[in-house]
């Protein structure tokens, strides 16, 4: 299976560079995971935002591909199990891509959560987009250890 991270904006702090691509080597080893960094579109003021996110929105959507699962706080919430047996009924049914995208500090567009065929959240607490990336990158190295019964997950 192809993993794609597809993300807002470029990330500027290397503890986040360096973290995301230690999850990514590790996840390696179970699937081809590629990080894919889209244009952000900074508002100039609170009028702009709905613009804004539509443009990022748009280019998210360019890079997507395959299953699409949105990240976003009105999304369903799984544990780590569920979240592994997701990835793994798409694979069961035959899904050889899926595509994880995140918005900017701003969220999301509804064009974006409209065409995603999941919205997930990883709960009611706010992250930093850049961060998220890493906690991302994180769950899917321990799903894909779940599902080859690999003991990192406790």
């Amino acid at each position: 299976m192809k993993v794609k991270i597809v993300a807002v904006g470029k990330i500027k702090e290397s503890y986040y560079r360096e973290a995301l691509a230690e999850y990514v080597k590790r996840t390696g080893r179970f699937s081809r995971t590629e990080v894919v960094e889209t244009a952000e579109y900074p508002p100039s003021d609170a009028g702009e935002i709905p613009r804004s996110v539509k443009k990022e929105g748009e280019e998210l959507l360019k890079q997507a591909s395959g299953y699409v699962i949105a990240l976003d706080k009105g999304g369903v919430q799984l544990d780590s199990r569920g979240f592994s047996a997701l990835l793994g009924n798409l694979m069961v049914e035959g899904r050889s891509e899926v595509s994880f995208l995140i918005g900017g500090s701003d969220g999301l567009d509804e064009d974006v959560l409209r065409r995603a065929d999941k919205v997930l959240s990883f709960g009611k607490v706010t992250y930093p987009h850049q961060l998220m990336r890493v906690i991302l990158a994180e769950q899917i190295y321990r799903a894909f250890t779940i599902l080859n019964k690999m003991p990192y997950h406790k």
